[in-house]
């Protein structure tokens, strides 16, 4: 099956075209003008999604010599996410439907971050545990199979992509912050500055109000002087707190489950850290791990088709009056009997 599939539902705009799983063409466009504003302005990302859509759609069929005719499938975002930004794509997605008189899909944006990784070719082995991190979400997901989730730990206030871009603010970075402070962390000392450990216990939740409170005030004990020399090594300090949580509660998880494969997937999935650590605990436990490209760790409209063919090649159906969710727990994609 030849998919469409369309991706708004934060500040990237994306469309991608895939082919019994195979991607055909990608594009995505970053927003960049909610720099000046450190953070997401949700009705500037929904005008720009509708500026943008259909000029990537031209460029994602371009990108592998196909037209709409040849499509035969639509999938589109339906949630979590930006209500304004998630309408966006998802009615541009039923408008081609039924012109086309196309099945249609309407995607959890969460389930299609948990299988990015099989888009390199790789089948994940069955069970896993999936570790989300991006600026919204910061979970751990057990996966039974395709449609068969339990969360096991969310975070209690801030994900950790958030906390990466208050930090980021603090110091005077562009948003979003997370690829500079990962830049910036590799050149400081870790050792410089000592965190106070965050969500201790065996609980496999989450905070990172806590650390970020410990850096504002880290900001406001000292001067704009001497927080740009050591900018690095409180970067690095934070860094290095931050990762250590999602580290302690993966490692915490694959003890208490046992599962065969651990995946991780969003934005900051693509943290050299969090990577190298990660890395470290399938090597400590004999597990393979999956980690996305860079491409597809990022919010993207390939990872949306992914999931939405397996589920069109499965007899789903989504109707056309299917509503954006701007919170759609990833569980009640789970039959209760299941």
């Amino acid at each position: 099956m030849k998919v469409l599939a369309f991706e708004s539902s934060c500040d990237e705009t994306s469309a991608a075209v895939l082919e019994n799983g195979a991607l055909r063409g990608l594009v995505t466009r970053t927003q960049t003008l909610h720099q000046a504003f450190g953070g997401v302005v949700p009705e500037l990302a929904s005008r720009n999604h509708l500026e943008q859509i259909l000029l990537l759609t031209r460029q994602a069929l371009r990108e592998c010599n196909d037209s709409l005719e040849s499509i035969e499938g639509i999938c589109a975002t339906a949630g979590p996410g930006l209500v304004g930004a998630l309408l966006v794509g998802l009615n541009f997605a039923k408008g081609i439907a039924l012109a086309l008189e196309l099945p249609f899909l309407a995607v959890h944006h969460l389930e299609g971050h948990l299988w990015a990784a099989e888009l390199d070719g790789e089948m994940i082995p069955l069970p896993f545990i999936g570790l989300i991190v991006s600026g919204g979400h910061t979970q751990l997901v057990w996966v039974e199979a395709f449609g068969h989730y339990r969360l096991l730990g969310s975070t209690r206030d801030d994900a950790v992509g958030e906390a990466y871009d208050k930090v980021g603010k603090l110091f005077g970075l562009s948003f979003p912050a997370g690829a500079a402070i990962d830049k910036l962390a590799q050149t400081g000392d870790p050792a410089y500055h000592k965190f106070p450990a965050i969500m201790p216990g065996k609980n496999l939740d989450f905070s990172y109000s806590g650390l970020k409170t410990a850096m504002l005030r880290v900001v406001q004990k000292h001067s704009p002087e001497h927080l740009q020399a050591h900018r690095a090594d409180l970067l690095a300090a934070f860094q290095q707190a931050a990762v250590k949580l999602l580290e302690t509660k993966l490692r915490a998880g694959v003890e208490q489950f046992c599962p065969r494969a651990v995946a991780l997937a969003g934005g900051v999935g693509a943290n050299s850290l969090l990577q190298e650590r990660v890395k470290i605990i399938g090597e400590d436990f004999s597990l393979p791990v999956f980690l996305p490209a860079p491409s597809l760790c990022v919010d993207n409209a390939a990872m949306i088709a992914y999931a939405g063919e397996k589920r069109l090649a499965a007899g789903e159906r989504s109707l056309l009056d299917a509503p954006a969710k701007p919170r759609w727990p990833l569980q009640e994609l789970t039959e209760p009997d299941s």
